[in-house]
């Protein structure tokens, strides 16, 4: 009964998107107030009813309930409670009603938080939300229905993958899919603009809170991602490229190029039309990605649909969406004229170099991770492209972007001062130098993009304290004022700030980490020593060991420094009975300065067994830059200037609907 109310909720949430998705459009049109009043009314009902729907799938998950389908093929009793809940979202069908979810929730927050908007335009913004929820929810009803039963019902379930079973795995969709459709409602404004015709500071002051917000929440669900490969795959690496890894990578730099040029519109109303434009590619570059990990063209732990039907559905969704926006913005962008003039060199053309480059950087992983798919699929050639394009292209272009990062903010509005910014930047110089001057000290046959990293996370993060200093006027002014002048720093500042110190930590991070660590693949019999980096490994040999639903071969490493044993290390190998499945689990000590990582393979006694071992100098800086990017973010969003609307002075009358006009 529970599975049927749940499935119930979803019509009665189909038809309530309906409703939201095409009455207050028309009501904006036609100024028909009662029509464009309905829109926030819809909005909560149809996350109050998505919501409902989601519980009682969670429920069929918690109780074991296995006649419903999807509850038999991706759960089964045995499994710990976390990933039993876990498990909604592990799946094609829970994935997308989570999606869903995420998506209603969304637009009952415009609903609730958007009461300053001028009507039309919320009504209009939450139409389109609206009517992306009609698409979803058909797809979920027509082609990925979570409450199918399945009778007769099973004794037992067939169990969650294991790679999914982990902690990591448990948060990291969540936070993706709320970064994902956190760019739904950038979306929704700009085309509710180019309905309107009107782009103006206060849309742009509208949009940057939830483009952050979902610029925050995708951060942390890549940054989880990376984690989980890092330590769950038990190869030693943190990003490979991977066509699933890019689809989430793309939104992410076209959404950070879009949260600095709505900075450019709010502050002197320029770039409008090529802003609503990366918020239409923002939100097309995240459907894409649901395209690719749903439509089965894909082969990964992370894509779930193989049915062509699904893959098809998506397809046309996504050219519809993508296509009709392209379109309307083809026939409405001319009118949105920009009134602000700047010269190149200013804080706005720095912005805009900033844009250029993050867009040319999404284009080419775009391109390297459409063309084999579009070649296998167009003359059924396998073409590989790895991570040797995506380096070769890639860090060309952002090792630019990194050195204007600490130029672009202590430049002058309208018109700036390259050589005073860089006078000014002169203990980043110094710390550069310094760097590479390290660089060369301690490795100096290369490789040189290493150097290169060095002394640009060297430069970048000493350039983002720099523009704080200045800003503080710290040695410029007495103690007292500078630290007044702190105290009453809009957060907003801050959070750049912030970020951009969490973008040098993640650089120096990736650079050493790829630069210095030692890697080495032996055999090793109980009572070997082998010498990794400054520390050697003891290997104790292995033993069996009962999971709460795996079985596990676990190695035994002793950490010896200085003789003196420090710490041990237990990898294991775990094998799943359902479904089956074997795993490889690393053990990990990390600390600031460096990860000692063991892994251990096939093998026996008598023989020895395969292992890898690795001293990974500051590889958790790179985690720890996305965290301290994502406070950044955070602190700004925490800024009262984005919570609070245009003065209702500076409001236009909203009797007469711009389409009346």
């Amino acid at each position: 009964m529970i599975a049927e109310l749940g499935h119930f909720a979803l019509i009665l949430a189909l038809a309530l998107a309906v409703a939201q998705g095409t009455l207050p459009l028309i009501g904006a049109a036609r100024g028909i107030a009662p029509w464009i009043g309905l829109a926030p009314s819809a909005a909560m009902g149809q996350a109050l009813f998505t919501a409902f729907a989601f519980g009682c799938l969670t429920y069929a998950y918690v109780t074991s309930d296995f006649s419903v389908m999807n509850v038999a093929q991706n759960s089964h009793t045995l499994k710990p409670m976390l990933y039993k809940i876990s498990g909604v979202w592990g799946n094609h069908e829970g994935s997308l009603l989570l999606w869903q979810l995420i998506l209603a929730v969304f637009g009952a927050a415009v609903a609730i938080f958007g009461a300053p908007l001028p009507g039309t335009l919320r009504a209009r913004v939450l139409s389109v939300q609206g009517l992306i929820g009609v698409g979803f929810l058909l797809f979920i009803l027509l082609t990925s229905n979570p409450f199918d039963r399945l009778l007769p019902a099973p004794l037992e379930g067939k169990g969650l993958n294991p790679l999914l079973q982990d902690p990591g795995l448990a948060f990291h969709p969540p936070f993706l899919y709320l970064g994902y459709v956190g760019f739904s409602v950038a979306f929704s404004f700009a085309i509710a603009a180019l309905i309107e015709g009107r782009v103006d500071p206060a849309w742009a002051r509208w949009v940057r809170p939830w483009t952050l917000a979902a610029w925050i929440f995708l951060t942390i669900g890549i940054a989880m991602g990376s984690w989980w490969a890092y330590y769950e795959l038990g190869w030693g690496g943190w990003w490979f490229w991977d066509p699933v890894e890019n689809a989430s990578f793309m939104p992410w730099l076209a959404g950070t190029a879009l949260l600095h040029s709505a900075i450019v519109v709010e502050k002197r109303e320029a770039l409008k039309s090529w802003t609503v434009l990366l918020a239409i590619l923002t939100f097309s570059l995240s459907l894409l990605g649901t395209f690719l990990v749903r439509s089965g063209v894909l082969n990964s732990v992370h894509a779930f649909a193989t049915d062509p039907t699904r893959g098809l559905f998506i397809l046309i969704f996504l050219g519809i969406v993508v296509g009709g926006s392209l379109a309307l913005y083809a026939w409405r962008a001319p009118a949105l004229s920009s009134v602000g003039i700047f010269a190149p060199l200013s804080r706005e053309g720095a912005l805009v170099l900033n844009n250029l480059l993050l867009a040319v950087a999404t284009g080419a992983v775009l391109l390297g991770t459409l063309y084999p798919l579009a070649l296998d699929a167009i003359a059924s050639q396998k073409v590989s492209v790895g991570p040797a394009y995506f380096n070769s292209v890639f860090i060309p272009l952002m090792a630019p972007l990194c050195a204007a990062i600490a130029v672009g903010p202590l430049l002058a509005w309208k018109r700036g001062d390259l050589a005073a910014a860089l006078g000014r930047l002169g203990f980043a110089g110094g710390a550069a130098i310094l760097g590479l001057l390290l660089a060369l000290w301690l490795r100096g046959d290369g490789p040189w993009l290493s150097l290169l990293g060095l002394a640009l996370g060297a430069w970048l993060g000493v350039g983002a304290l720099t523009e704080w200093a200045s800003r503080i006027k710290l040695f410029q002014a007495p103690p007292s004022e500078s630290l007044n002048r702190a105290r009453h720093l809009p957060r907003a500042a801050w959070g750049m700030t912030v970020a951009h110190l969490g973008v040098a930590v993640m650089i120096l991070g990736i650079t050493v980490s790829e630069t210095w660590q030692i890697e080495k693949q032996l055999v090793m019999k109980a009572g070997d020593v082998v010498t990794v980096g400054p520390v050697q490994y003891r290997f104790l040999g292995v033993q069996p060991v009962q999971g709460p639903n795996y079985l596990a071969n676990q190695g035994r490493f002793e950490l010896l420094r200085d003789g003196k044993v420090v710490d041990l290390l237990l990898p294991s190998q775990r094998r799943y009975q359902q479904p089956p499945m074997e795993t490889t689990e690393a053990a990990i000590r990390p600390s600031l300065f460096a990860d000692l990582y063991a892994v251990v393979g096939e093998g026996d006694a008598q023989r020895g067994h395969a292992v890898r071992l690795y001293w990974k100098p500051m590889v958790s800086w790179i985690w720890l830059g996305a965290l301290v990017m994502a406070f950044g973010g955070l602190l700004s969003l925490s800024d009262r200037r984005h919570r609070v609307g245009v003065p209702k002075s500076q409001r236009r009358p909203q009797s007469v609907p711009a389409a009346a006009e």
